[in-house]
């Protein structure tokens, strides 16, 4: 017999109800999980507090059960350490001897890179090229102090560059060759250095004598150093760079000033080789050719362009000397001619006339003629004695009073 034929085939059930009993199915089931999950909390919190009561219980039952056991524990041990207690001294040495030598390296390492970046930090202002350099040699007597230094003139090094340490000046390069270059120190009895007083900017000369303390030599002025000045170098004569540190003032027991160098603070095995020719070297060069002269105001301007034109040549006078006339004879009257002897010839040389527009018009000089009267006059002596010159041609007989 089938579903359709049975008692509820005509059984018809409204939407609206078959939704509400979905509603309703699901919030029995919803509250039936919330009230079993509460229900497990408070089993939890439950099993929690029971156990947190029986922990306190049973913690000093365990301590005193567990204290026999750790005690013999603790007993094996001593008695453990005890028996090895030697060769562990010996594995603990031995280990320390090892850790010492790590450590001396270490520290070995430690001051020598110090040194590097000391040497590096090294600066000068201006800045000046710079070699590093090992002091491989030194050579050392009664009053002879040098070193050698492995850089040479592969490097640029020249005699006569200054030689530094990261405390301050050493000496200066005395000979130079492939690979090796020979320091003069300051102390040595050939140095001379000039320096300066940092305070009073009085200037000195160190003077190496064999000693550890160089002098201090040609003092000038009242009171110009004092025990604790700081010396400088004072580049004077080029030999040196001005301003590099070279040491203290103190007084020696003979009363002198004498330097406590700033090197001496330090092992000279790490140099540096100051590349220093002249000050030429210290100015910027491409500055100075670029560098372009401001422009002169107009009135100075004018002023030299005046003064930068050549002078104009000197222009000669036009002689404004006339034709001399002759004098008319006593025997002027007379129908004869008489006879006009030549001059004597004059002292003084003609000058011929300037070829300038200024002497173009002026009138050729003609010689001079005298009469009879006139012959007998003297002519004026020359201030100073010339060359005598030419005897000038008489002139043609012509009338008296008749002009030439």
């Amino acid at each position: 017999m089938s579903l359709r034929d049975g008692p509820f085939q005509d059984l018809k059930v409204p939407l609206t109800w078959t939704a509400a009993v979905a509603v309703i199915v699901a919030m029995v089931i919803g509250v039936a999980l919330l009230l079993g999950d509460h229900r497990g909390t408070l089993q939890g919190q439950a099993i929690g507090a029971s156990r947190g009561a029986l922990d306190s219980v049973t913690r000093p039952v365990s301590n005193v059960i567990a204290a026999p056991f750790r005690w013999i524990g603790d007993g094996v041990n001593g008695v453990k350490q005890y028996f090895f207690a030697v060769s562990e001294n010996r594995r603990l040495r031995a280990e320390v001897a090892d850790l010492s030598q790590w450590r001396d390296k270490a520290v070995a390492l430690k001051d020598e890179n110090a040194r590097y970046q000391s040497l590096l930090g090294l600066k000068t202002d201006p800045p000046i090229p710079m070699v590093g350099a090992r002091v491989i040699a030194d050579s050392r007597g009664p009053f002879a102090n040098t070193r050698l230094a492995d850089a040479g003139t592969e490097a640029g090094v020249a005699v006569g560059n200054p030689v530094m340490t990261e405390h301050g000046l050493v000496g200066r390069v005395l000979g130079v060759a492939k690979g090796v270059s020979r320091v003069l120190l300051l102390t040595d009895v050939a140095s001379r250095t000039p320096v300066l007083d940092d305070r009073s900017n009085s200037r000195a000369i160190l003077t190496g004598d064999g000693g550890g303390e160089p002098k201090l030599d040609y003092l000038r002025g009242a009171d110009p150093v004092k025990a604790g000045d700081r010396i400088l170098t004072s580049g004077d004569g080029g030999l040196f760079p001005r301003g590099l540190p070279v040491g203290t003032v103190v007084q020696g027991l003979d009363g002198a000033w004498r330097v406590r160098l700033d090197s001496d603070d330090g092992p000279i095995d790490l140099v540096r080789i100051l590349l220093f020719r002249d000050f030429s070297q210290l100015a910027d060069q491409r500055a100075l050719q670029a560098a372009t002269v401001p422009p002169l105001p107009p009135a100075e301007a004018a002023d030299v362009a005046a003064r930068a034109m050549p002078a104009p040549p000197p222009v000669a006078a036009a002689s404004s000397a006339k034709p001399v006339a002759a004098s008319p004879a006593p025997a002027a009257a007379s129908a004869k001619p008489t006879a006009v002897k030549p001059s004597k010839p004059l002292k003084k040389p003609v000058k011929k006339a300037s070829a300038t527009p200024a002497a173009s018009s002026a009138k050729p000089v003609r010689p001079a003629v005298t009469s009879l009267a006139a012959s007998s006059a003297k002519p004026t002596p020359a201030p100073k004695p010339k060359p005598k010159p030419k005897p000038i041609p008489a002139a043609s007989s012509a009338p008296a009073g008749a002009q030439p």
